[in-house]
């Protein structure tokens, strides 16, 4: 199993992040001292998003130097549409050294 997690990586490199369904993610969002990050594209954020959110899109050359600018050791909720990017977006915070991140299961589409 050792020579699995060796040659395939092993899962606890992630253990900073937590995927949570979408009940629970709106119930850990009502804590004070949290940053929403909403990690679409500029158009989807403004067709709808999630109160509070900060737009900080994935596929912008800047995102890197904007994700360094919050707090990293304040909870970090992280969205997209669908799940793929936030996924990525978090394994990016993680790699960067942030202590606890959580990601929208299913993103803002299992939101509504």
């Amino acid at each position: 199993m050792s020579i699995l997690s060796f040659l395939f990586g092993n899962s606890s490199k992630n253990n900073n992040i937590e995927v949570l369904s979408p009940s629970d993610f709106k119930s850990h969002i009502n804590k004070k001292s949290i940053q929403l990050i909403d990690v679409r594209t500029p158009g989807e954020y403004q067709s709808g998003h999630i109160k509070g959110a900060k737009n900080i899109d994935i596929f912008s050359p800047s995102f890197t130097s904007q994700i360094e600018n919050l707090n990293k050791e304040k909870p970090v909720y992280v969205y997209c549409r669908s799940g793929a990017r936030s996924s990525r977006a978090s394994k990016k915070l993680n790699k960067l050294g942030f202590t606890a991140i959580y990601d929208l299961s299913g993103g803002y589409l299992n939101w509504r």
